[in-house]
């Protein structure tokens, strides 16, 4: 079973630069609709795949804290996909995980959020702040180190 961690990014973020923070070894591939796609297997050293690709006219909808619906509708976007195994999410793929997306958030200033496959809105920064849902289900304290204040 799999597991995706997407990390969201809105504006015109370059797709080279994210490469850069997340998987400097990534390869170039395109989508089935033909947009360009940066993609790196980085499951032996921390514990996922990721893919990232960018779009415009974003629409994203998870679960809030309390199974509230959240919406957000990005013009346009950048995602960054972490595939895991289920049997490398807590003890490797979490983790890093956590380290590349606080990278990510420390390096640009973009309105940005986390989601679980696709159902449960993770952290959010909108207008520089960062706000953690859903706590209970995935946080650790060990993580404060890994995202900015």
């Amino acid at each position: 079973m799999s597991i995706t961690y997407r990390l969201t990014l809105a504006g015109d973020v370059p797709l080279d630069r994210m490469a850069s923070l997340v998987a400097p070894e990534a390869a170039e591939t395109t989508t089935h609709s033909g947009a360009r796609m940066l993609s790196a297997d980085l499951n032996e050293e921390c514990g996922y795949a990721v893919s990232i690709v960018a779009g415009s006219r974003g629409y994203y909808g998870a679960e809030d804290d309390g199974g509230v619906p959240w919406e957000w509708e990005p013009a346009t976007y950048v995602d960054i996909d972490f595939h895991m195994r289920k049997d490398t999410l807590g003890e490797k793929g979490r983790p890093h995980m956590l380290r590349t997306v606080g990278r990510v958030l420390a390096d640009r200033p973009e309105d940005a959020a986390l989601v679980l496959n696709d159902n449960w809105l993770l952290l959010t920064r909108f207008d520089g702040a960062i706000r953690r849902h859903n706590e209970a289900d995935w946080y650790d304290e060990a993580y404060d180190s890994f995202l900015p204040s």
